[in-house]
């Protein structure tokens, strides 16, 4: 799977989860049970709201706390200062899976390298302010579980948009970009849409850092599978707020490579002597196929027109056996580029135990086509029961395989 990030608005670490619950809905229960794990005042809530701006519908990834508590931290940017060993203490008594405490513990590491930088002090100094908050804490234990649930996947974001002003911090007011984002999204690609304010937070660069997200417009080709918009809290003029994720199922994207090909014409050779020529070369190592047609050559004459392909590290030996095995004087050759659907072979026994090779492709929508080999078809009998043969040996592999057996 690819999932690609299209920061339309920005990205914030409730962007993020937002975006992806958006896509993925069934991930909303599992992502409340971990949430609930989290440290939270009494009256606090975590809620994946549906939204609409106006123009676009998505969801969003809100943490509300009581009036009490936002009244004593006087909102996000003051609440207690935290240091990373302190925070992954916090992290580590919330019994996560430990693969969600080590990707939560990694996006909270690579924040405090950031911002050791930045400040020009050691890691273990680092006091996080804005990203201490709960809520962020919140956002980047969410945006850590739904990393893991997914499983394997690679991810890319589009170009970001760069903001400008100030955002005012802990460390007083700072130019937008914040030098933490400046740090950690080094090389990736930017762009100034003319909107002022934050547009990329420390949270949002940190998961972007942590996923390894190659700067991009993602992959070429690939099944779209799904699609989600995650929104922020800010309203922008004449965009929508909000990051879209496009996720892509690259298991049925066709495979590549090269392939060499090879033709030439006859005009010279009996048709019987070229018959047996050409499924002695059909025969050779490294031969994918052989095709012959009439043509027309020099003189008005009818000929033959050969074509090969061939896989391209045995070109050298298949010229030398298309003049060992025809009466060419000269063979043309080039290497193509092609695209490949997956596919595999598999052996069926049908009809009183005859055993049929079946071809299996997956093709781009993601289904599969069988094919039965002309050849085991024979035992069919009579055209009748060859067509018998052949669509008893294809529907029992299609089953087979939706089966999952091997």
């Amino acid at each position: 799977m690819h999932l690609h990030l299209d920061p339309v608005g920005g990205i914030a670490g409730d962007m993020f989860i937002a975006a992806l619950l958006d896509a993925y809905p069934g991930l909303s229960a599992g992502l409340n049970a971990v949430l609930s794990k989290v440290d939270l005042p009494p009256g606090a809530r975590c809620a994946i709201l549906e939204h609409h701006d106006g123009t676009l519908r998505g969801r969003r990834f809100e943490l509300s706390l009581p009036a009490d508590a936002a009244a004593a931290g006087q909102g996000h940017a003051h609440h207690a200062h935290r240091g990373l060993t302190a925070i992954r203490a916090l992290i580590a008594a919330m019994d996560l899976e430990p693969a969600v405490t080590a990707r939560a513990a990694n996006i909270f590491a690579i924040l405090a390298q950031a911002e050791a930088e930045v400040h020009g002090v050691g890691v273990d100094e680092v006091e996080f302010h804005e990203v201490g908050a709960l809520d962020s804490i919140t956002d980047i234990i969410g945006a850590a579980w739904i990393i893991e649930t997914l499983g394997p996947a690679t991810w890319s974001v589009g170009a970001l948009p760069l903001g400008s002003g100030s955002v005012q911090t802990a460390h007083g007011a700072l130019p937008v970009p914040a030098p933490a984002v400046v740090k950690l999204l080094k090389g990736y690609a930017f762009v100034d849409d003319g909107i002022v304010g934050e547009r990329v937070t420390p949270t949002g660069a940190a998961i972007l850092r942590h996923l390894a997200c190659a700067s991009g417009m993602g992959p070429r080709t690939g099944r779209l599978a799904a699609s989600g918009l995650g929104f922020g809290t800010r309203k922008l003029p004449g965009r929508a707020n909000a990051l879209r994720v496009l996720a892509f199922d690259m298991d049925v994207v066709p495979t590549a490579d090269e392939v060499a090909l090879l033709a030439f014409e006859i005009d010279d050779q009996t048709a019987e002597d070229l018959a047996l020529g050409l499924d002695r070369l059909r025969a050779c190592a490294g031969v994918l196929d052989v095709v012959q047609s009439a043509v027309f050559g020099k003189k008005g004459r009818m000929a033959t027109q050969v074509q090969v392909l061939a896989q391209p590290q045995r070109l050298a030996e298949i010229v030398a056996a298309c003049f060992a095995e025809t009466t060419t004087l000269g063979v043309r050759h080039q290497l193509l580029g092609r695209s490949v659907l997956e596919r595999s072979e598999v052996s069926v026994a049908v009809d009183a135990g005859a055993v049929v090779q079946v071809k299996l492709a997956r093709r781009p929508g993601g289904e599969l086509s069988a094919k039965a080999g002309s050849d085991d078809l024979r035992a069919g009998g009579d055209r009748t029961g060859r067509e018998r043969l052949r669509r008893a040996s294809e529907a029992a592999a299609l089953q087979r395989e939706d089966q999952g057996e091997k």
